[in-house]
């Protein structure tokens, strides 16, 4: 199965309203040229969930500075003025998520599981809403499972099947939001043939990606 897509055929899926994951850490491990294409295009009303929101000019934080971002799902916003200044207007919303406790919502969510518990946020306003489950005398927040439509990834080595290695610290979020997704394309800064990638060496499974794009 030929797993090759343009930046095009990958900007196509994105449309008004859609839950997209973006992969990164401010930045780093994000697919900066898919990201580029979808603010080009427009699309507006998005639900975002990534680890932060990036700067206002780099990756996704570009998409929120662009005004095409309605909601944010994220643990850290801080470096981006645009995010603080639309949430102060009231034209974003902003959900924060500890960082640990967003990771393990998102590999509920490609682990099948119904969520996860958390002494996290426990009497504080982390805990508003949420349902407390008291486990051996003790209470955990029940944190529900993060899916999305899309996931936008980012990997330095990829393989003709969408196997995936990441170096360094890019491989941050990317190989769970692979998992979480309903359509998930990677943007490959390499691209080797089948079976160069040795098992041991696979970061994120192939079986996940539906589309690989190439890095200009």
């Amino acid at each position: 199965m030929n797993k090759i897509i343009s930046v095009e055929e990958a900007v196509a899926k994105v449309h008004d309203g859609m839950t997209i994951m973006f992969g990164g850490f401010l930045g780093n491990g994000s697919a900066t040229q898919i990201i580029d294409a979808i603010v080009e295009k427009g699309v507006k009303d998005l639900t975002i969930i990534a680890n932060d929101t990036a700067f206002d000019n780099v990756a996704h934080g570009k998409l929120v500075a662009n005004h095409q971002v309605k909601r944010a799902i994220v643990s850290h916003t801080g470096t981006n003025k645009e995010t603080a200044i639309q949430k102060n207007a009231g034209t974003l919303i902003v959900d924060y998520v500890p960082q640990g406790t967003l990771a393990e919502r998102i590999r509920a969510y490609g682990a099948g599981l119904g969520g996860v518990l958390t002494p996290t946020g426990i009497g504080t306003i982390m805990a508003d809403g949420k349902e407390v489950v008291k486990v051996d005398g003790k209470d955990y927040l029940l944190e529900k499972p993060l899916g999305a439509d899309i996931a936008f990834l980012r990997a330095n080595i990829v393989d003709e099947d969408g196997n995936m290695v990441f170096l360094g610290t890019t491989q941050n979020f990317n190989p769970l939001m692979a998992t979480a997704a309903d359509y998930v394309v990677v943007e490959a800064e390499k691209l080797v043939k089948r079976g160069e990638i040795a098992p041991e060496q696979v970061h994120a499974s192939g079986i996940y990606v539906d589309g690989i794009v190439l890095e200009n």
